[in-house]
């Protein structure tokens, strides 16, 4: 494989307005270091989908390039050191992932919404703000497909399709011909295009092309993008309006009629605080949303872009001792709500912020349950 020092003539990124190069014999300070972590993260992150390795990946990848000498390209250097590490762990990953209790979803980033919507909207958590402009930009669901690839289809992809590299830069990064980066690409391109093609056969709802990630000097979003932006979160207003009312007839009409709704449990909460397996059809989800909102939980949604998406945060209010419970986030295809995707297990969850105590959430509910019983 090529050593990651001798990728001096790969891609410069956003290094243009950087030296080219290090003096022989010179250690980048951490001020660069600090430059370069966003990029570092934005490789790991789409590799991985988990935000607690990739940051692991990071600082290996920053650590080592701490400790390396003249290295003419940092950006190269760093992304390629970056992708390599990232693979190996996604082999490990996906055999963890293998036993893993229940859906596996994608770790959510979490960002703020637009400000310029109709109602008020939740500060961003502080943890979570500095990868907002990531998660804007690569969607849970786009993730998810991700997941059908090898890990070198992944990178291959990802590099030249996702992050503008050429083939022949990503087979540098990878390190293999550039023939073959090329052929792991087009064969990640038609893994990704066969999912398409039979997930709009199994729903022809749903025939709106699933977002792919822009490349990071991708032009600003265009005027109708952020219309699309602004009827989705709309539509994510009624939906909080419909959890108020709590019933089943208000959410049938905001639901696409091949909705799916996913959970990601992890085995980590209370038996009945996650579903086992994805329930899908508009009666059905409506039905499940319904029950949910009439438990009479002492929690409050807070507005946010999750994984990319229109969402919201599930909290816990005050009387049970605050702090998160899950995200919710939501797939809008033709002003519907297409899929929901929640992410409840905490481990996910510990770089949004503070988190709820479900266990007492469980005896609040349970105690609650009795009181009215009682009654």
């Amino acid at each position: 494989m090529t050593d990651p020092e001798t990728a001096q003539d790969g891609p410069t990124r956003d290094s243009d307005t950087q030296d080219a190069a290090e003096p022989p014999g010179t250690r980048l300070d951490g001020a660069a270091l600090d430059r370069l972590r966003p990029l570092a993260f934005s490789v790991a992150y789409r590799m991985l989908g988990s935000v607690a390795e990739a940051e692991d990946v990071v600082q290996e990848a920053l650590l080592r390039l701490s400790q390396a000498e003249g290295v003419r390209n940092p950006d190269a250097f760093v992304t390629t050191v970056t992708t390599r590490i990232a693979i190996d762990v996604l082999r490990s990953a996906r055999v963890r992932r293998e036993s893993y209790v229940g859906e596996w979803l994608p770790e959510p980033l979490v960002g703020p919404v637009q400000s310029n919507l109709p109602v008020a909207m939740a500060s961003a958590p502080p943890d979570a703000a500095a990868h907002a402009e990531l998660a804007d930009d690569l969607s849970t669901a786009f993730l998810l497909l991700l997941e059908r690839l090898t890990p070198t289809e992944r990178a291959a992809f990802l590099l030249h399709d996702v992050l503008g590299f050429s083939h022949g830069e990503a087979a540098g990064v990878i390190g293999t011909s550039e023939v073959a980066a090329r052929q792991l690409a087009s064969r990640a391109r038609r893994r990704i295009a066969r999912e398409r093609d039979d997930a709009a056969r199994t729903a022809p709802a749903r025939t709106a092309p699933a977002r792919t990630a822009p490349a990071r000097t991708a032009p600003a979003r265009s005027a109708s993008g952020r219309a699309d932006r602004v009827r989705a979160e709309e539509l994510v207003t009624r939906f909080l309006a419909a959890c108020e009312e709590g019933a089943v007839d208000p959410f049938l009409e905001l639901l696409a009629e091949d909705v799916v709704f996913t959970g990601d449990g992890g085995g980590k909460v209370p038996p009945g605080f996650s579903i086992a397996r994805p329930v899908s059809g508009r009666d059905t989800v409506a039905r499940l949303l319904a029950v949910f909102m009439r438990r009479g939980a002492p929690v409050h949604f807070e507005r946010a872009l999750v994984g990319g998406e229109p969402g919201l945060l599930i909290v816990a209010d005050d009387v049970i001792g605050g702090g998160l419970i899950g995200t919710w986030a939501f797939e809008v295809v033709e002003g519907q709500v297409a899929g929901i995707r929640g992410v409840i297990n905490p481990e996910k969850l510990r770089h949004v912020g503070p988190q709820a105590d479900l266990e007492r959430l469980r005896e609040w509910l349970t105690n609650d349950r009795q009181r009215r019983g009682a009654r």
